[in-house]
């Protein structure tokens, strides 16, 4: 096995956790209802949706997991699930 075969194993793993993370991001700020957003002080559901969303679909479309754009789009992520989320299951009582 070549460094180069190697190399390419571990970023399709990066790529296939990366795009697990947003695809769990995007489908769950989508399953929160809208009221919950303002009530928690985190913003609007439609700029998470819209955010989380174009990242995934950039993400798809460009498939390189370490470039800035996919990595932007990353860091909102992890901030949604980190942060966001626990405020929004706190308001509308989900655990």
């Amino acid at each position: 096995m070549t460094v180069f075969v190697l190399e390419g194993y571990v970023q399709l793993v990066v790529l296939l956790v990366v795009l697990a993370i947003k695809g769990f991001a995007f489908i769950n700020a989508v399953l929160y209802p809208t009221e919950a957003y303002p009530a928690a002080s985190r913003g609007t559901k439609a700029a998470w949706t819209i955010g989380l969303g174009l990242g995934l679909a950039a993400q798809i479309l460009i498939m390189t997991p370490l470039n800035l754009i996919n990595l932007a789009f990353t860091i909102a992520a992890l901030v949604y699930l980190a942060d966001t989320r626990p405020a929004l299951a706190e308001v509308t009582s989900r655990r």
